[in-house]
C-alpha cells in the first residue's frame, strides 16, 4: 500500500521532490501540496484503492503526510465494503 500511495503522489501531486524522498510523516504542504493536488491526489486513491473518503476526512489533515494517508486508507477500507460501479 504504501508503494502505492508514494507512486500516486508522484502522479498526482506535482511535488519538486519524489515522494520516495519524503519521511513517511512528512509534510506534504510544505514539500508543495496545493489544495488543488491534493483534491487530485483523493480522487486517485479513491479510484486506486476503490474507496470513498467521508465528509469528516474531507480535510488538510487526511492528505497531510504519506503516513496519514495510509491510515485513512487503512480507516476507509476496515470500515466500509469496496465500492462497486453501478
Amino acid at each position: 500500500m504504501l508503494e502505492t500511495v508514494r507512486r500516486l503522489i508522484d502522479e498526482k501531486a506535482n511535488l519538486s521532490l519524489r515522494a520516495c524522498d519524503l519521511a513517511p510523516d512528512g509534510d506534504l504542504y510544505r514539500a508543495g501540496l496545493t489544495p488543488f493536488a491534493a483534491i487530485q491526489l483523493m480522487l486517485a486513491i479513491e479510484k486506486e484503492f476503490e474507496v470513498e473518503f467521508p465528509r469528516q476526512m474531507l480535510n488538510r489533515q487526511s492528505m497531510s503526510s504519506i503516513s496519514r494517508i495510509v491510515f485513512c486508507i487503512r480507516e476507509l477500507q476496515e470500515g466500509a465494503a469496496p465500492l462497486r460501479a453501478a
